[in-house]
């Protein structure tokens, strides 16, 4: 091909018409805006109708379609039917809400498009500002190092890789685990977050190696259970290495004593991991700090900033107190990723020796402006809010007649079920059973569920900036009402299998 033929022939992805993408953007925007200005209008949750399950099974496209066809089938088959967790009734797991701050910081970061791997590049500026805020709001020290990845299930399994390496007494890298002369024992307790389990296991440690200690009434790790176990699998020949404690459990938002866990790490030689993933925000507020009394002296720390910071999804930090520990565990210097002291391959922060990704996203740039938007302080007010609203709902279950809560409720979740006293253990889990799915279907409201001592339970998780006092009145206000309607269906033996 000549050159003349290779000019006319060749394409890019820019549009033909800027002035028309331009027109596009603007009105996807405002309807953006729109569509989160009017968010308590909307259903909680709704289901995706058939119609468009099917539309989204479509062949592959072999030929340009027109953006504006393209746009115009995401608002009438993807826009309606969300998750949900921008409405302010969504209480669902522990999910956050998002801002439309963040939504546009997203926009300028995929409009730059770096990969933030390192070298002379803003991008890495950025996220290595972040990273200095978040080690301060926690009062973990300014010498440790920090990555941000994905979430918090990566943010744990980056810190117990580190802690698996550090702790190993070889060179765990080079000769993998066949060079330990011992089994490697790690603890928890069982309300622990099933990412650790993962994590365990693909670290190639084996489900076996995580020693699941028991809890007392307030769902905090058994100290003394703790101490018996280090000390059993010492005696049997194992190399215990590493204790995670919780900073806010998934299942009712209890911390265990981190200060007591740190005192065993450091008497045992044992590296002290924290899983925050949304607990560890408390040390923000002044009057929840102390639950995480102890967090600043772990050895490494994970938290979400998409959970209970409110960021768009996704983003976590991991932040490791020994920086030389964690680059060891990841660091590779191929010729290909050869640094300079000048130019663009220069640059102090390389990311990619923190974590397994070499491609990375912006993420930092969401935070670096959400930060600054806000302020601390009010981030430390938005939790308290929902600590406070987490408390009025468990005093309307405690009011209430026909609701009965299933567990302490220290922080922001709340889990109860509908409970009118008149039937027994079997029937009541079949009832909010379906009780919650008929909630969903109402499009009032979106909690989870859990199980807790046996008993299955309707839980809600307050990550949410946007409720109200009065959305909690209308969710207790709708269970009961369900409830009711449930036993009467039950009486008439019309309740359907679930």
């Amino acid at each position: 091909m000549d050159l003349d033929s290779l000019k006319s022939s060749e394409e890019s992805l820019d549009p033909q018409d800027w002035q028309a993408l331009r027109r596009l953007g603007h009105r996807m925007l405002d309807d953006m805006f729109d569509y989160l200005q009017d968010v308590r209008q909307r259903p909680a949750w709704q289901p995706i109708p058939a119609g468009v399950k099917r539309e989204l099974k479509k062949p592959l496209p072999q030929e340009p379609h027109p953006v504006e066809e393209i746009y115009a089938d995401f608002v009438n088959q993807i826009l309606p039917y969300p998750l949900g967790n921008i409405h302010p009734r969504f209480w669902g797991w522990v999910i956050g809400t998002g801002s439309a701050t963040g939504m546009l910081a997203e926009m300028l970061a995929a409009g730059m498009n770096p990969n933030a791997f390192g070298g002379e590049q803003i991008a890495a500026l950025v996220e290595s500002q972040v990273i200095d805020w978040c080690k301060e709001m926690l009062s973990y020290p300014a010498g440790a190092s920090g990555v941000l990845v994905s979430g918090a299930s990566v943010a744990n399994l980056v810190c117990l890789a580190v802690a698996r390496n550090s702790e190993s007494g070889y060179d765990i890298r080079k000769q993998g685990l066949q060079g330990a002369e011992k089994r490697f024992t790690l603890y928890a307790s069982t309300e622990t977050h099933s990412c650790i389990k993962r994590a365990v296991e693909l670290l190639g440690l084996g489900d076996e190696a995580l020693r699941m200690v028991s809890v007392n009434a307030d769902y905090q790790i058994n100290l003394v259970e703790l101490q018996e176990c280090i000390a059993a699998d010492r005696s049997i020949g194992l190399q215990p290495i590493c204790v995670i404690g919780n900073a806010g459990t998934v299942n009712t938002g209890a911390f265990d004593d981190l200060e007591a866990l740190a005192g065993i790490c450091q008497r045992e030689e044992l590296w002290f991991h924290v899983d925050g993933a949304f607990g560890s925000l408390a040390a923000i507020s002044p009057s929840l700090s102390v639950l995480v009394k102890g967090m600043e002296r772990a050895d490494s720390l994970a938290l979400d900033l998409h959970k209970w910071m409110y960021m768009p999804y996704e983003i976590a930090c991991v932040l490791v107190r020994d920086p030389l520990a964690h680059r060891n565990t990841f660091a590779e210097n191929p010729h290909y990723l050869a640094r300079a002291e000048r130019g663009l391959a220069s640059g102090s922060m390389w990311y990619s020796e923190l974590s397994p990704q070499l491609s990375r996203g912006f993420r930092a740039l969401k935070a670096w402006f959400l930060f600054q938007e806000h302020g601390i302080q009010k981030y430390a007010r938005l939790i308290e809010q929902n600590v406070a609203q987490a408390s009025y709902l468990a005093s309307l279950v405690d009011d209430s007649p026909f609701l009965e809560r299933l567990a302490p409720a220290p922080l922001n979740i709340v889990c109860f079920r509908y409970n009118p006293g008149t039937v027994d253990e079997a029937l009541l889990t079949r009832l909010n059973q379906e009780l919650l799915i008929r909630l969903y279907e109402s499009g009032i409201a979106a909690p989870s569920s859990t199980t807790l001592a046996g008993r299955y339970a309707i839980r809600v998780a307050n990550t949410n900036h946007r409720s109200r006092k009065e959305d909690f009145d209308l969710l207790v206000e709708t269970v009961v009402g369900i409830g009711r309607q449930l036993e009467s269906e039950y009486k008439e033996q019309r309740l359907p299998n679930i």
